[in-house]
């Protein structure tokens, strides 16, 4: 019995009361990459509610897997690689699925994922019942440690790591955004009953108590479930107590419904500020009416990042160039994070000793490597070790004179190496 397998079944006999399905043939997998081929697992929503935030995925590997040439040298030699990419179709209980297919069928040396919690959190919790280095971006930071029930001041998960930022720098890049407009300081909240809202609505470390200090006057009409068709009683509310600050964190389908019928009600707050929800231009573009303009909220990544990319050399101005030039389309700031997650990948397989779980992990957490989202080191961020902070700036987005939009960067000063190239307006009703 190899300590590979003696470790992942004392940690399944630890997790006795989780439901995730272990099949025997874990026992019989490969402690190194048989046949001389290292495999990427990469799992993302492709298709459904989220697949806005993915939209730019096939590019990105297809830029990657023609920059690695099919092979990688690494500290124990060259190896043939192979990225198996997987949909979640958003759904939560599929992303494990893919995640398990990845392990127990494909047999993958290291895992990717990207994309909201509800992607993230299955994902990294499969890897680490089973002992598969992962590598996790694009969630707030508490969504996924605290969501997965990591310990504050604790390196609290073996297999898994995170990069990302966090709702305290949300929160910074808001109150930024807010003070660009007079308001009576009343925000309303749109927090929806999933591990994004759950966190973000935390009493003791979501943003009501950063929100209380800061000055603002708080109206949390509750949980609701995503997807929803009515937010009358959410605007109702909002109307009686006169707020004039909306945020959230949404489905880009919730949030044109509730501005739609916002609009029919007589409703127009000087922001709406939501998270998730207006992550693309087609998106925004999608909302009814023009309702999308001047939506403002977090610019994660983009061509104001002055980072340069360490798998291709390119400077995120020319990742942005690249994805317009072979699709036509405006530039994602998914494609950052994503670019990022394989950047860290080859990062780590390179310097990795032997192709087993215990090296590769061992060569994860000793990552200090410059990115074209930013600087990745782990062990830095002393509140979660197993998370490497990265930047956001703020930005709003505003209707080019060719009627297309355009995400603007407004706010800096949480991130002043994001160089700003607009000025915030009220939002357009």
């Amino acid at each position: 019995m190899t300590k590979l397998t003696m470790n992942r079944r004392q940690l399944i006999k630890s997790t006795a009361a989780a439901t995730l399905f272990v099949p025997s043939i874990l026992s019989a997998r490969r402690a190194h990459a048989a046949g001389g081929t290292l495999r990427v697992g990469y799992v993302s929503p492709r298709s459904g509610p989220l697949s806005q935030i993915s939209e730019s995925d096939g590019f990105v590997l297809e830029a990657v897997r023609a920059a690695l040439g099919g092979s990688l040298e690494t500290a124990s030699g060259v190896f043939d690689i192979e990225i198996i990419d997987k949909d979640t179709q958003s759904d939560p209980n599929r992303a494990g699925d893919m995640a398990s297919d990845l392990i127990y069928q494909d047999e993958v040396d290291l895992m990717l994922v990207g994309s909201t919690p509800d992607t993230t959190n299955p994902v990294a919790d499969l890897c680490e019942l089973n002992g598969i280095p992962c590598i996790s971006a694009a969630t707030p930071w508490q969504s996924w440690y605290f969501g997965r029930g990591g310990t504050p001041m604790e390196k609290s998960f073996t297999y898994t790591n995170h990069f990302f930022w966090g709702a305290e720098d949300l929160l910074a890049v808001y109150f930024g955004l807010w003070a660009g407009l007079e308001t009576n300081k009343v925000v309303g909240a749109l927090w929806p009953n999933d591990p994004d809202g759950i966190a973000f609505a935390d009493p003791k470390l979501g943003f009501p108590p950063a929100l209380k200090d800061a000055g603002f006057t708080l109206v949390d009409p509750g949980r609701y479930q995503n997807l929803k068709d009515d937010f009358s009683a959410e605007i109702n509310a909002f109307k009686s107590a006169g707020v004039e600050i909306v945020t959230g964190v949404m489905l880009p389908p919730d949030l044109a419904t509730f501005m739609a019928q916002a609009k029919q009600m007589g409703y127009t707050p000087k922001f709406v500020t939501v998270a998730k929800a207006a992550l693309t231009p087609k998106g925004v573009a999608s909302f009814p009416d023009g309702l999308g303009a001047n939506l403002s909220g977090e610019y994660y990544w983009g061509p104001q990042f002055p980072y340069t990319s360490s798998l291709t050399g390119q400077s995120t101005q020319a990742l942005c160039d690249a994805y317009v030039a072979a699709t036509g389309n405006q530039w994602l700031q998914g494609t950052g994070y994503v670019h990022a997650l394989f950047e860290a990948a080859v990062d780590t397989l390179k310097r990795a000793t032997d192709i087993n779980p215990d090296s590769i992990v061992e060569a994860m957490n000793a990552t200090d490597l410059n990115t074209c989202v930013g600087h990745l080191k782990w062990g830095d961020f002393v509140v979660a070790p197993n998370v490497a902070k990265t930047p956001v700036a703020g930005g709003q987005w505003q209707v080019q004179e060719d009627g297309s939009y355009e995400l603007v960067c407004t706010f800096n000063d949480v991130a002043p190496d994001i160089v700003t190239n607009g000025t915030l307006a009220p939002k357009v009703w």
